[in-house]
């Protein structure tokens, strides 16, 4: 009888500890995006790091902190790569809060909202499309000062 109770708690823990993990991987996931205010300009994340409206990071209340995430703009098909590095307030109903840049990059950010899909990607894909993403905007600012 012991036996068989191990076995069941063990079968059962890891059927929800699979679950959990489906449940945070994000793959797929849709809903409504926003970007932060320019007042948290400064202020620490939950991971302790500075926050950056020039960085391409996000608050995620469903994600685990230093995932690598793709948001896809659902209107008009635009990605980008962001880090979650924050949490959104509990009451939030949103999916992710981005940094103003990425929301400008995926065009709301007259809007202040979109609809968008998220997806987990491994580390490094999150890490060299973020690289690239800087790149870019480098020669964008070039571009616009002149500095070719």
């Amino acid at each position: 009888m012991r036996l068989f109770l191990i076995t069941t708690l063990f079968f059962l823990s890891s059927v929800v500890l699979k679950a959990q993990q489906a449940e945070n991987n994000g793959a797929g996931k849709k809903g409504v995006a926003s970007f932060y205010h320019p007042k948290f300009e400064g202020r620490k994340t939950a991971t302790g790091e500075v926050f950056k409206n020039a960085d391409f990071t996000a608050a995620c209340n469903k994600l685990t902190l230093g995932t690598f995430v793709k948001v896809t703009n659902l209107a008009n098909g635009i990605a980008v790569y962001v880090r979650i590095n924050d949490r959104m307030a509990a009451a939030n109903k949103r999916l992710i809060d981005l940094a103003s840049i990425a929301a400008e990059k995926l065009g709301f950010i007259d809007d202040g909202t979109a609809k968008v899909k998220i997806e987990t990607v491994p580390t490094e894909e999150g890490r060299n499309g973020i690289l690239a993403q800087r790149e870019i905007q480098k020669e964008i600012l070039k571009l616009e000062t002149g500095k070719l």
